[in-house]
């Protein structure tokens, strides 16, 4: 049967265009950008592809030379389009990265159309991902997937540093709530060779969250939302620029009780048959302020605070009464520089302090667990792109990071209460990083990356990576890269002890190697309708996971995929998207060999169709899983091989202008109503709603 499942989805990339044609309500309105910079290409990007356009078109891309530091373009003041709802803003191009991989972008406006209240979010309908601990009832512990990679085998970045802290238990993973969406300008992914510039783990990718900064006259914007289950979000973001000063500040706040009826045999599920202990509050701060010094020289400062409380539904135990706070600080400060004319040599060099305080505690039974990570890292970055010809760009630079943690234990338990302690561990990471873009013609290029690491406990580490693109024809180009990697163990998966789940550290752990690899084709079909298809794959040695209670290096797993993106314009102010994932990782070692990776669904769909006018807009979004394989900690009498059924929701997002500043925001979540099995007996509540008011002053 699983074999019948796979060749089916292989032959998608065949099917995808005359499906999309064919059912255009299985599309949406979000215009993600692939970007493939290369000036010398025949083959254009989705961005640079004329659509028709409307006063209903949202955004205008005004695109600078590849070769120039886009921060030292002119910026584009707000101004009126033909709809007073509706701005035009400039917006500048991903950083200069590598082409032999697709480069996948979402902008502040689609994020908005979605409704998205997380970045989790923002990231569930962009290529590649398959996101369980997203919406209500979602259960942290359940995952975020990036071509078969864990969220600490992916590099996330914000405005180019990194905010990945490596910690791992007391549910202390990278926390895709710490930036306000109000704050967010793009989202951008990159694979490839990209990992040799940020990171030696970037097995499945690198997130790169871009926040905003203030152009124009200043601007007051401010949402408010009620809806199901207790929800009321309020976000207000304020920004504009005088003179050489540039700035932004946003604030977001977050609640929801998540009290629903759940069948039986479901996570957490109380005596009353409802879920419990499942209600999230979360508050979040952002400020950003740029100083351009001269025509050559600019400043940045941006600031980003997160206080969150939410209860947590941990499928393994009867009910769950555990409770987690989470309190993060995120600092950067960057200065942008051109060398010479500017037009060949940009520098930016950015220091950065990161903070994450994770602690849970609750009773179990009639003792009392509390488990606390304090981790603080200081970073520091040299990022120098240079054109050294006209056909040979390199982009090579230094990365500092030290990392202190501290982590707390204590137990009532008389069988723990020997492994109450405080731990306190630091270490220090260096990194040289250089990629070489060969351009050979005019229709093939090179990319060539090696990141040299030292590290103060796994010593010193050389990863290299290539990739290449070829211009088949001016509507058909291949593309193809491979690069190694590492990723460490954490500081608390070496040292600390869990008490909350009862897993021993292992200071003899060794790091997770491996490679990762992709090989594509980008097709313009038509002059409305873009493809890219991409097949990915990684394999990663000496995995980290839990053997008999203690932390341990579980063995080989093999992951191979398929991706495929594709997006349609069928008439004036209509536009689709289709994204699609099928994911196969494989254990290769141990007990449960030749099984797929626990939580990661095969087969990920994610599609919908848009219209907008005069401020009006309605986007239907169609999901389509094809359910995971359940994992640890299930209920009796389940088998390793049992997979949760797979499910289809649909949703539907509006707005409805009132005034010329105001309207009011409509979503309608799960329109079947199907209460689904998400992922490991955590269900999904049905249909549920959110009603808000948006003003721009």
């Amino acid at each position: 049967m699983k074999e019948n499942v796979k060749k089916y989805f292989l032959l998608l990339p065949v099917a995808l265009p005359s499906l999309l044609i064919a059912f255009p309500a299985f599309a949406e309105d979000i215009e993600i950008k692939r970007r493939n910079t290369d000036i010398l290409s025949d083959i254009p990007s989705l961005s640079e592809i004329e659509l028709p356009v409307t006063d209903a078109e949202l955004l205008t891309q005004q695109s600078a030379p590849s070769e120039v530091n886009p921060e030292t373009q002119p910026k584009t003041e707000q101004t009126p389009s033909d709809d007073p709802d509706i701005t035009i803003e400039a917006i500048a191009e991903p950083d200069n990265l590598p082409q032999s991989t697709p480069t996948y972008v979402i902008d502040q406006e689609e994020i908005k159309k979605q409704g998205a209240a997380t970045l989790a979010d923002i990231l569930k309908r962009m290529p590649g991902f398959a996101i369980n601990d997203v919406g209500h009832g979602a259960d942290i512990h359940t995952g975020t997937y990036y071509r078969g990679a864990s969220i600490n085998q992916s590099v996330f970045l914000i405005n180019g540093r990194p905010i990945n802290n490596n910690v791992n238990t007391y549910h202390g993973g990278t926390d895709l709530n710490s930036i306000p969406v109000e704050a967010i300008e793009r989202v951008e992914l990159y694979s490839g060779t990209a990992s040799a510039l940020y990171g030696s783990s970037a097995f499945g990718g690198v997130v790169n969250i871009i926040t905003k900064e203030g152009y124009g006259k200043p601007k007051l914007s401010a949402s408010a939302e009620f809806g199901s289950l207790s929800l009321n979000n309020q976000q207000v973001s304020y920004g504009g620029s005088s003179a050489n000063v540039k700035y932004n500040f946003s604030f977001e706040r977050f609640f929801t009780d998540n009290r629903y009826r759940v069948p039986v045999g479901a996570a957490n599920r109380d005596i009353q048959g409802f879920l419990s202990n499942a209600d999230t509050a979360t508050s979040t701060y952002f400020g950003s302020i740029g100083l351009d010094l001269d025509q050559k020289n600019s400043l940045n400062l941006d600031v980003t605070k997160l206080s969150s409380r939410r209860g947590l539904i941990y499928f393994g135990f009867p009910l769950q009464r555990d409770r987690l706070d989470h309190d993060g600080l995120n600092v950067g400060l960057s200065w942008k520089t051109r060398l010479g004319n500017g037009e060949s040599s940009n520098i930016t060099t950015s220091i950065g302090y990161n903070q994450d305080y994770f602690s849970t505690y609750g009773p179990t039974g009639a003792f009392y667990r509390t488990g606390a990570l304090d981790t603080q890292q200081l970073t520091a970055r040299v990022d120098h792109e240079w054109k050294v010809t006209s056909n040979n760009k390199l982009r090579w630079g230094l990365d500092l990071k030290n990392t202190d943690l501290i982590g707390d234990v204590l137990s009532t338990n008389p069988s723990s209460i020997a492994k109450n302690e405080t731990e306190d561990r630091s270490l220090f990471n260096t990194a040289l990083f250089a990629v070489n873009t060969l351009n050979i013609g005019e229709n093939f290029l090179i990319d060539l990356g090696l990141r040299q690491s030292f590290d103060s406990q796994f010593g010193n580490y050389l990863n290299p990576s290539v990739g290449l693109r070829y211009v088949v024809t001016p509507i058909v180009a291949v593309r193809g890269s491979w690069a190694g990697g590492q990723r460490n163990p954490g500081l608390d998966q070496l040292y600390v002890y869990d008490t909350v789940h009862g897993w021993e550290p292992n200071p003899d752990l060794r790091p997770e190697t491996g490679s990762t690899w992709s090989a594509g084709v980008d097709v313009n079909f038509s002059e409305n309708l873009i493809g890219q298809f991409t097949y990915f794959g990684n394999s990663i040695g000496d995995r980290l996971g839990v053997i008999a209670g203690k932390w341990a290096n579980i063995g080989l797993v093999d992951t191979n995929g398929l991706e495929a993106a594709l997006q349609l314009k069928i008439a004036a102010g209509w536009s689709t998207f289709l994204n699609y994932t099928y994911t196969d990782s494989q254990i290769k070692t141990g007990s449960e060999k030749g099984l797929q990776l626990g939580l990661i669904p095969y087969s990920v769909l994610q599609s919908g169709v848009g219209y907008q006018n005069a401020g009006w807009q309605a986007n239907l979004y169609v999901t389509y899983n094809s359910g995971a394989r359940r994992s640890i900690f299930a209920n009796p009498g389940d088998k390793p091989t049992d997979f949760a059924p797979s499910f289809v929701n649909l949703d539907l997002s509006g707005r409805i202008p009132l005034t010329s500043n105001l309207g009011l925001t409509v979503y309608l979540e799960n329109l079947l109503g199907d209460q689904y099995e998400r992922v490991n007996r955590i269900y999904s509540p049905g249909f549920t709603f959110r009603v808000g008011l948006s003003a721009n002053f």
